[in-house]
């Protein structure tokens, strides 16, 4: 019993030095790497039909997943002076882009989104 203790023990910390970085997992249950390997295999291999018909369904929804992605590509500032975007569902996919100011010149971030999975069809930044 003492030496099962001990492996759970190690096991623990092991899963807590092996975590996301940048993420404080002290006092926390954590599933670990090795099980999130083998829940990534499961799921490509078993491509169950999802419980939602879309997945993405308002406006907010749509802007709150497409931003960290435009953000992360172009950078927060510039994304940010492009509002407020145009964001339009038509036919089962979320277009989304950004506006510029009466005379401004430039180019705008288009990114479209799958709403059934989330899936980005398409992403680009105009010039």
């Amino acid at each position: 019993m003492t030496k099962l203790i001990a492996i759970i023990g190690v096991l623990i910390f092991i899963t807590h030095s092996s975590s996301c970085s940048g993420q404080n997992f002290k006092n926390r249950t954590v599933i670990g790497e090795e099980n999130a390997k083998q829940a990534i295999k499961e799921a490509i291999k078993n491509k169950a039909k999802p419980f939602y018909d879309t997945l993405i369904k308002t406006k907010e929804t749509a802007i709150a997943m497409a931003e960290p992605i435009l953000f992360d590509i172009y950078g927060k500032k510039e994304i940010i002076n492009e509002r407020p975007y145009e964001c339009y569902l038509i036919d089962g996919y979320w277009y989304i882009s950004g506006n510029l100011p009466k005379g401004w010149h430039g180019g705008v971030f288009e990114i479209i989104i799958s709403s059934k999975d989330g899936q980005v069809i398409k992403l680009i930044h105009g010039k």
